[in-house]
């Protein structure tokens, strides 16, 4: 009797639990569904757990939110991916409802759950409920068909892509804006799955309908987007798709628009190439930097214009050229270093690493940080430089490394003794065998600054200990340096 009784036991406590008026009871329920699916079996899941889940009406989103993240990992509990599809009817439901949360986590589920089924599963049973959210009747149900649509695209016929491509068309034509803005976000996913003869045409053209959208939320979504679809097109298709939306905009009254073309700058310039980068990027941008008005971007009145423009301006770099890159982008870096909001300042340093190929523009950087380091002061130095570039001492590019010990060097006059031994000797200390030679000689050198810097006791019980060991280097340079360094030594002591 009691072999009878006892699988029975699981569901009818569920039923009963999900019933309470008590959320915590609810909601713990909704966490054990895994371990009362393990008791029932998977042919009774598949039978009574997943059907009383489907007709469940609970309204509260704490457990709404909770089961749409359970029934993400339920494919092994029903049977695996040959009855993956009984889970769909539960998290179609949850698609639709107007909590944003609950959504995005059911749709995460279907996705990971269409990731794993077999293709004749989802043309049957995955496509269809696409096609179900994709014409709701609550504008909900056609946001999340949105992010529905790449994973149900790969594995359809030729009639059904044809299909959903005019879906998701008309997804980007929705009356409500919210649907728009799923449709202009998603783009670059369902993109990246469609045919390059499809992705020329009918992407495109859907982009381009975005990139006139009345709401600037959604334009602000379709400019984002663009370094994303360039990627995706060949070089001269970029060039002729989304290069001129790009210039277009980044002469844009909107400060919110032009904040996002600076955001795909970079991105883009690798898109294009070099030539349209020099003839119609720099061009389009300079104009700008040379405005009268306020509109320039180096010195809009929005400080997250100047800050997304500092996290990609020394990006360019590389790709401009030693001379272009000093005559045009170098006046604006120095101001961007002296800008009065931090977070700008910030994009400056962090991004020092891709001028790497530009050594005159690090040391201007190097000799900048010392400029502010003397503005500001050790306290504000300590805060907001010092752990951004010591962080960036183990770069595996030996001319990050360089530019460090650079700034560091300039640094220690101004930061003094303390902070000097505390802070900057460490990171020294630990390039003693870096294995660029270039690297090891200017250890020496930076070394050699600090002996005036810190106390005699420094510079016998540490300092000089590492340049005896670079003056043992087999490479010529570290050997001479170091040694350089070491009669520096001997003459402070011979002097005091």
């Amino acid at each position: 009797m009691l072999m009878v009784v006892e699988p029975l036991y699981p569901i009818a406590v569920l039923i009963d639990e999900l019933k309470n008026d008590d959320i915590q009871l609810r909601l713990n329920s909704i966490r054990r569904l895994s371990t009362i699916a393990r008791a029932l079996g998977e042919n009774r899941t598949r039978r009574e757990l997943i059907p009383f889940l489907s007709e469940n009406n609970d309204d509260d989103d704490e457990v709404l939110l909770a089961m749409a993240e359970e029934l993400g990992v339920f494919v092994p509990y029903v049977g695996g991916v040959e009855h993956a599809r009984v889970l769909l009817p539960s998290l179609e439901t949850l698609c639709t409802v107007e909590e944003t949360c609950v959504r995005d986590k059911a749709v995460e589920s279907l996705c990971r759950i269409g990731s794993q089924m077999r293709d004749y599963d989802l043309v049957d049973w995955f496509i269809p409920l696409v096609k179900r959210l994709a014409t709701g009747e609550w504008f909900t149900a056609r946001v999340s068909a949105c992010e529905l649509v790449h994973i149900a695209y790969p594995s359809a016929p030729e009639m059904l892509k044809t299909e959903l491509r005019s879906v998701y068309n008309q997804l980007c034509q929705d009356d409500m804006p919210m649907v728009r803005r799923s449709a202009a976000t998603n783009l670059g996913k369902f993109a990246a799955t469609v045919e390059t003869v499809h992705l020329k045409t009918d992407i495109m053209s859907i982009s381009e309908d975005l990139t006139h959208d009345d709401q600037d939320s959604v334009l602000l979504l379709a400019v984002e987007g663009c370094a994303t679809l360039g990627k995706l097109l060949e070089p001269q298709d970029c060039v002729q798709h989304i290069l001129p939306v790009i210039v277009s905009f980044s002469q844009g009254k909107s400060w919110r628009v032009r904040f996002m073309v600076a955001n795909q700058l970079y991105e883009l310039c690798e898109a294009v190439g070099p030539e349209p980068t020099r003839t119609d990027l720099v061009p389009a941008y300079m104009r700008l930097l040379r405005d009268n008005e306020a509109e320039e971007l180096s010195s809009d009145s929005s400080q997250h214009v100047r800050s997304a423009l500092a996290s990609v301006i020394m990006g360019m770099a590389p790709i401009l050229g030693k001379d272009a890159t000093i005559e045009q982008l170098l006046p604006i870096f120095l101001s961007l270093l002296k800008d009065e909001f931090p977070d700008v300042r910030l994009n400056i340093i962090n991004k020092l690493g891709q001028v790497n190929q530009v050594y005159s523009i690090c040391d201007a950087a190097a000799n900048n940080l010392k400029r502010l380091a003397k503005e500001f002061g050790p306290e504000w130095v300590m805060q907001h430089i010092i752990p951004q570039v010591l962080d960036m001492i183990n770069n595996p590019h030996y001319l990050y490394r360089m530019t460090i010990l650079r700034s560091i060097s300039l640094l220690a006059p101004v930061m003094g003794a303390e902070i000097t031994c505390s802070k900057l000797l460490p990171v020294v200390i630990t390039t003693l065998k870096d294995r660029v030679p270039n690297i090891k000689f200017n250890v020496a050198k930076v070394l050699q600054s600090f002996i005036s810097i810190v106390d005699q006791s420094v510079v016998e019980k540490t300092i000089r200990p590492c340049l005896v060991e670079l003056a043992e280097d087999p490479d010529v340079d570290v050997h001479f340096f170091a040694n350089q360094a070491l009669q520096s030594i001997d003459h402070v002591m011979m002097s005091s």
